[in-house]
């Protein structure tokens, strides 16, 4: 069979990955950019190759090599970490552009820190110190996280629907494996409808609805009608360990829960240290076009040459992985799969300030608004305190809007925010900055890959079911904290034990 590239395959792969979406896409030879071509005879070879440097790659890679075989990571951005990121402010002083917190349950992510010797710190949040919220009438609240409402708005207009939704939830999720949630009694009910639907069929007010965006546009970065109803329940599911069932107050709370605590330096400094290890063997501006596959081995062709292997372990998002050319092609269902699962929509915004000045007024950073462009905000200040820093997560159809702006009205909206929270203090920051993760060219989406409604149903079976020789890894494939720092780990755990067992 002739194996060579023809005109109408790569048409058609271009064309699965999203007309006018195309990020670094296609093989050499119909690219828009000439990339430079390496001869066989210089391919670098290895035991494993690994693409992708985030969490899940090195991870994977990290794996390999302590079970004694070779590997190469190779990285299409100048950088590792992948949706971990910091932002160096100078001075010693950093926030975060992308992952930053860790809590309990998430022992992988914990585990491989104190392998580098990464400690923790508590995210600002002392008892007596308040969050504040806007409704959608614009009334203002302060409540204390230590009462039963956690994070979640202390608002008596929506507090006995928060309290019956959040049960509802909690409960449905219970009968949704985490390792193959469209097996859960309820799978097609469920994945035919989204979160949206099912909670106007539920809910009575329209003032607890217009709170539900609140929680989804920084968690998932869309709108509830985005959102499948059997992934949501997988999510919450998902919020735990193999002792611990997930809940959907682990999730979204910081005492107690997934915004717990952070890494010291940024959790970007755990995939330095990982990336230090591998010396020669991490290739960066390296973009993917193209994986070959043959009863010997694998071949994958990057802008920095050729690499050979026994196996490949793809860590990227679906999305991502959809935009790579394969030999001989993937099966259908695993293309339909990738087709199907877009990324979030978000953009994070912070600003910088000579101290965190809303702690001297009783506020421990959290705000909360169903009005604003920013959703949800955090204390983003290193362990001494200074200097202040604040983030918040503009998502969704927030996001949407927040990218049509030009950059100045931009930044006047979430300062204007900020200062509704905190006070006219928030009006004169030393800094401000925001990252469009929509933008980057090698993510396209945040924090984390979302399938379409009926799509786990029809093709959930595939997402990490190997492909001959070719493992898939990344958060979204993790059984547990999917979506997050810790199922990132985890998926590159699993995808090497995967790879070792046929080694």
């Amino acid at each position: 069979m002739d194996r060579a590239l023809t005109r109408r395959r790569l048409i058609g792969t271009g064309a699965a990955a999203g007309a006018g979406a195309l990020i670094g896409t296609g093989p050499p030879a119909e690219a828009k950019t000439k990339h430079k071509r390496t001869a066989a005879s210089k391919a670098r070879s290895a035991d494993v190759i690994v693409v992708g440097a985030g969490f899940a790659g090195l991870t994977a890679a990290r794996a390999v090599r302590a079970a004694g075989k070779s590997v190469y990571v190779v990285e299409a951005r100048k950088r590792v970490g992948g949706r971990v990121w910091n932002h160096e402010l100078g001075s010693g002083v950093w926030s975060e552009r992308g992952g930053t917190f860790v809590g309990p349950t998430q022992d992988h992510l914990l585990n491989l820190a104190k392998a580098y010797g990464v400690k923790t710190f508590d995210v600002y949040d002392p008892d007596g110190s308040n969050n504040v919220y806007y409704n959608p009438s614009g009334q203002r609240f302060e409540w204390s996280d230590t009462g039963p409402t956690g994070t979640a708005p202390d608002d008596p207009s929506i507090l006995a629907e928060l309290a019956v939704t959040v049960q509802q939830l909690d409960t449905m999720s219970q009968s949704v494996p985490v390792d193959a949630p469209w097996q859960a009694p309820n799978a097609a009910e469920w994945d035919g409808q989204t979160l949206e639907t099912w909670i106007n069929a539920n809910t009575a007010t329209n003032g607890f609805r217009q709170v539900v965006p609140v929680a989804t546009r920084p968690i998932f970065g869309t709108e509830p009608r985005e959102l499948p109803l059997l992934f949501v329940l997988f999510y919450i599911a998902s919020s735990g360990n193999e002792t611990n069932p997930g809940t959907f107050e682990r999730n979204f709370d910081t005492r107690g829960g997934a915004q717990q605590q952070r890494f010291e330096g940024g959790s970007f400094v755990i995939a330095e240290k990982m990336a230090a290890e591998l010396g020669k063997r991490l290739v960066l501006n390296a973009p993917v076009r193209k994986i070959d596959q043959s009863g010997a081995g694998v071949t994958v062709t990057t802008d920095k040459g050729v690499f050979k292997g026994k196996r490949v372990i793809v860590a990227m998002p679906p999305a991502q992985c959809a935009r790579v050319y394969y030999d001989p092609l993937l099966p259908f269902q695993r293309d339909q799969l990738t087709q199907r699962y877009g990324m979030g929509t978000l953009a994070k915004v912070a600003c910088v300030y000579d101290k965190p000045f809303w702690r001297d007024k009783g506020f421990n950073g959290t705000g909360l608004s169903t009005n604003g462009l920013v959703s949800a905000t955090f204390d983003d200040s290193p362990p001494s305190g200074k200097p202040g820093i604040v983030f918040g997560f503009v998502g969704g159809d927030q996001c949407r809007k927040y990218a049509a702006m030009s950059p100045a009205d931009r930044k006047n909206a979430v300062l204007q925010e900020f200062a509704q929270f905190w006070g006219s203090e928030a009006l004169k920051p030393n800094d401000f900055f925001e990252t469009f993760w929509t933008n980057e060219e090698w993510t396209r989406g945040c924090p984390v890959g979302i399938p379409s409604t009926g799509t786990l149903l029809a093709y959930g079976d595939r997402l990490r079911a190997p492909v001959n020789r070719i493992h898939w890894a990344g958060t979204e494939t993790s059984n547990y904290w999917n979506g997050y720092m810790d199922g990132a780990v985890r998926s590159g755990e699993r995808a090497a034990k995967e790879v070792l067992d046929e080694l």
